[in-house]
């Protein structure tokens, strides 16, 4: 496989900072999430997947949430049968499950494009990702 080359959005937060949004494909139809360098794993919104799998595919976890502001936010897992990040395809992703409406409305008040999820760094470590911000690209590598 060769390099894979995702376009990112740079998004502004009312001059409060930036974040990089990426689409990928979940369920056959494209999303975004944030690209975040800073968490340790992939996240999706429970809420999101809440609404497109049956109730039994997600795992609870023992494992305690840190970061969002809490270390006591209930946490689940899910194992999506594809996930796909500009031409890289993911079988049988294990991802982290949690409330993520905080983040989902700030987007929403602020008026910014919706986003499912965080783009973390089990997948950037994993691919050996490098973000260039004059291109506004990110690139995967085997």
């Amino acid at each position: 496989m060769r390099k894979t080359v995702i376009p990112i959005e740079l998004i502004n937060l009312q001059d409060d900072g930036f974040h990089l949004l990426v689409e990928v494909l979940v369920f056959g139809q494209p999303f975004n999430v944030v690209l975040d360098t800073g968490a340790s794993k992939t996240v999706f919104d429970k809420t999101f997947l809440e609404n497109h799998i049956a109730s039994g595919d997600l795992l609870l976890s023992d494992r305690l949430s840190t970061g969002l502001g809490t270390t006591s936010m209930e946490s689940f897992s899910i194992y999506l049968p594809d996930l796909q990040i500009g031409k890289l395809i993911l079988k049988d992703f294990e991802a982290a499950v949690l409330d993520l409406s905080t983040v989902t409305y700030a987007y929403e008040n602020l008026e910014l494009p919706p986003v499912i999820g965080v783009l973390g760094g089990d997948i950037l470590q994993r691919y050996k990702a490098k973000i260039d911000y004059e291109k506004l690209t990110l690139i995967l590598l085997p």
